[in-house]
């Protein structure tokens, strides 16, 4: 793959200095800890020669904090998970971002004490994953502060973080996904619905596997072979999300494709195969987070399947107006058709997330992609575009 090199740096506020970044990462999801992971390992790959950096954790009930700027406590250690509460500098105290395009000004305020200007930012890399931060949440904020950001804008972002309606986009462009049904709220306020949303759940045929609708990192998900276990599924999906999507289980290989917006346009990396073993029935969060299970880049495939992956892995992202970088799950079918599984619009940059090790088998090494989404976002202009 040919790789254009990098645009010379730009300067937004053209008084000499380097571009500072805020580095926004935690959250109220349940994907805190691989969002306080994923900001880890990019502290410590960014390029201090060429950017300034202000990391700000947000805790898991919602307070902005400042965090030391120390990769190696935000690592996935022994089956440990970091929390941003761990490493705030204050237990108390809170951040604000800029709240109109006037000022790219971050203000410190603590109670009892008048509030501290930290300076300008000239962009914001947002590590949120899951909702209140990767669904569009933090964009529009962002937006209406105009600080330019990396990574898809809000419909895009909210769009990818719900399962349905991706498959319900993709589908309208003609992109193929596997059957599935939605369990809304409303669904399971009563026995009726319970009862129709079982019988739908049923014309699936088992196995199926029942996930909170707007959640990722494989929080949540349950592989159902009998339908007495169906009820217990669905509660545990809906402590993470109160709509909850079944999916048929598809028979396959289970591939991803990377995708980076260049700025001729997007490319697709190539491609990388989850291989799930041991006594991992499925891709689930301790299969990929802490027995870290083969992923083989690249995925063993065709000439003409690797094209194809690719060319549909870069149709999905334009399907769904994404910005800057998304990784795309897809099935390869027994019968040799390709399904998209899902979009992750925010993918994890921990050290054995595939999205960085699918680039860097392309020619993009971690720091260099960071780079890259840092200038990207500096180009592109806040608002409607």
């Amino acid at each position: 793959m040919s790789i254009e090199p990098t645009s010379p740096q730009q300067d937004p506020a053209r008084d000499g200095r380097k571009p500072r970044v805020a580095i926004v990462f935690g959250g109220r999801s349940s994907e805190h800890a691989i969002s306080v992971s994923t900001a880890g390992s990019v502290l410590k790959a960014i390029d201090r020669t060429r950017y300034d950096v202000l990391p700000i954790g947000i805790t898991q009930e919602g307070r902005w904090a400042l965090v030391s700027d120390e990769p190696a406590r935000m690592a996935i250690t022994d089956g440990r998970l970091p929390d941003v509460a761990q490493i705030a500098e204050q237990a108390e105290g809170q951040v604000a971002l800029p709240t109109s395009p006037a000022s790219r000004e971050v203000v410190w305020s603590e109670p009892g004490s008048a509030p501290k200007a930290l300076g300008d930012v000239d962009v914001v890399l947002p590590l949120l994953h899951g909702p209140w931060g990767e669904d569009g949440t933090l964009q529009g904020l962002l937006e209406l502060s105009g600080v330019p950001y990396v990574g898809s804008g809000v419909l895009a972002s909210s769009v990818g973080m719900d399962k349905e309606y991706t498959k319900r986009v993709l589908e309208s462009f003609g992109i193929g996904v596997g059957p599935y049904t939605v369990i809304r709220p409303r669904d399971w306020e009563g026995e009726e619905g319970r009862a129709a949303a079982r019988a739908r759940v049923a014309e699936l045929g088992l196995p199926v596997f029942v996930k909170p609708c707007r959640a990722g990192s494989s929080i949540g998900i349950t592989k159902v072979k009998d339908l007495a276990d169906l009820d217990q599924a669905i509660e545990e999906a809906r402590r993470h999300d109160p709509k909850v999507i079944v999916e048929a289980m598809l028979e396959g290989r289970e591939i991803e494709c990377a995708v980076l917006e260049f700025p001729t346009g997007p490319r697709a990396s190539v491609p990388a195969e989850i291989l799930v073993g041991g006594d991992f029935e499925f891709y689930d969060f301790e299969a990929k987070y802490i027995d870290s299970s083969e992923v083989r880049i690249p995925a063993q495939l065709t000439e003409d399947e690797t094209a194809e992956i690719r060319r549909q892995a870069v149709a999905a992202f334009e399907a769904l107006s994404c910005e800057g970088l998304a990784r795309v799950d897809f099935f390869l079918l027994t019968d040799g058709r390709w399904v998209v599984n899902e979009i992750n619009t925010m993918p994890g940059f921990t050290p054995i997330s595939a999205y960085p090790k699918m680039w860097e088998a392309s020619g993009v090494p971690y720091a260099e992609l960071i780079d890259r989404l840092l200038q990207a976002a500096l180009r592109r202009s806040t608002g409607l575009r």
